[in-house]
């Protein structure tokens, strides 16, 4: 079994460690979706600080998927030349990044897209805005967008990509009983259900080539009444590995209000770390490709006992490396001291004011000295 600071591979992709900079919206695009310095430069700060993968907040695959504002984009050939200057910037670190690939859903906002959400089923009690269901014609297009995308991350020097289904976005969408409740072949089982992301993951393939590292982040339940199950997450996550998907990323919850449950706050001992793990070991029976665990690690104790003892491959954070971008190299160093974050989730709010996505934690405690 391997220890946190072992190196690792994903598809050929060689891993300096076992630490992962889970998608996290950076609120530092511009309004178009394209890589500013700002943005380049908190990259260059994960790679130096040590994280052995990095991967990009999400990125929109196409313009009615923007989910924020200044979130970064994919989904046009002029954001490449920008992108390429980012995953280079990674690289002259010796750090790896890839490419979360995403759409909204019913959570694309009209004033950001000028159009309805597009939505897997369009139902009473769904939303009081217009709403449109995705035809069974136009899935063809979605799926195309993402490999498009995909085709976009690779010429840009991304190290891979990551398909992104989960927190109620619209793949997640598909999964989940709450939101899909079609009557085609996009609905009902699981395997009608999981049927458009195998569809995403062929069209992939088909633009990057087999070995191009292709992950998932995947809702292990979603937390909600009636949602994705444990059973059922766990079964589509065996049809997209036999579908040639390298690694997966388990998280879980759905976004509520634009927050995430069960983000949780106030993760202050090593019980309430690694609030998935449970559910992790239910894929571990179930599919033998690389398992990255997110949610609520803290401490180096914890990632190393989820690495040592085989449930976890990489141990995959997000609101930690906000405060300590050089976290990992400060564990490696020998100073074994909690994460500083206080999972207060105060970071976002900064991001919806323009001004990225921070820590006003440690602002306050640095203006206090």
């Amino acid at each position: 079994m391997s220890g946190v600071f072992e190196s690792g591979e994903i598809s050929g992709m060689r891993l300096s460690n076992r630490f992962v900079r889970s998608a996290t919206w950076e609120g530092l695009a511009s309004e178009e979706g394209a890589v500013t310095p700002a943005l380049i430069e908190t990259m260059r700060r994960l790679a130096n600080g040590g994280v052995g993968l990095i991967i990009s907040g999400h990125a929109y695959v196409s313009p009615e998927g923007k989910a924020g504002p200044w979130q970064l984009g994919v989904y046009g050939d002029e954001l490449v030349s920008g992108l390429k200057t980012m995953s280079e910037a990674v690289h002259d670190v010796g750090g790896k990044i890839v490419m979360q690939l995403a759409h909204a859903g019913r959570f694309a906002p009209k004033a950001l897209t000028g159009c309805p959400p597009l939505v897997v089923s369009d139902f009473e009690g769904l939303s009081k805005s217009p709403r449109t269901e995705i035809a069974s014609q136009e899935i063809e297009k979605l799926v195309r967008s993402f490999a498009d995308a995909a085709a976009r991350a690779k010429a840009a020097g991304f190290d891979g990509v990551q398909i992104h289904s989960a927190h109620g976005y619209l793949l997640s969408q598909f999964l989940s009983p709450i939101y899909n409740r079609r009557s085609d072949e996009y609905g009902g089982s699981v395997e009608n259900r999981a049927r458009i992301h195998l569809e995403v993951l062929r069209a992939i393939r088909n633009a990057v080539g087999v070995d191009f590292p292709v992950l998932m982040k995947l809702n292990c339940r979603d937390f909600a009444e009636n949602g994705l199950s444990l059973e059922d997450s766990v079964q589509a996550a065996s049809l997209f590995a036999r579908g040639g998907l390298h690694a997966i990323e388990v998280s879980g919850g759905m976004l509520d209000g634009g927050k995430l449950s069960p983000s949780r706050p106030g993760i202050d001992s090593e019980e309430k770390e690694a609030y998935f793990s449970e559910e992790l070991k239910a894929f571990r029976k179930a599919v033998d490709i690389p398992l990255i665990l997110v949610g609520g690690v803290r401490s180096l104790e914890v990632a190393e006992r989820l690495t040592r003892s085989g449930q976890a491959d990489y141990i995959s954070m997000s609101r930690p490396f906000i405060w300590e971008p050089d976290l990992v190299n400060r564990w490696k160093s020998g100073d074994t001291r909690r994460a500083n974050c206080r999972s207060d989730n105060l970071c976002f709010k900064p991001g919806l004011d323009g001004e990225g996505v921070q820590c006003v934690t440690a602002k306050r405690l640095q203006a206090k000295n």
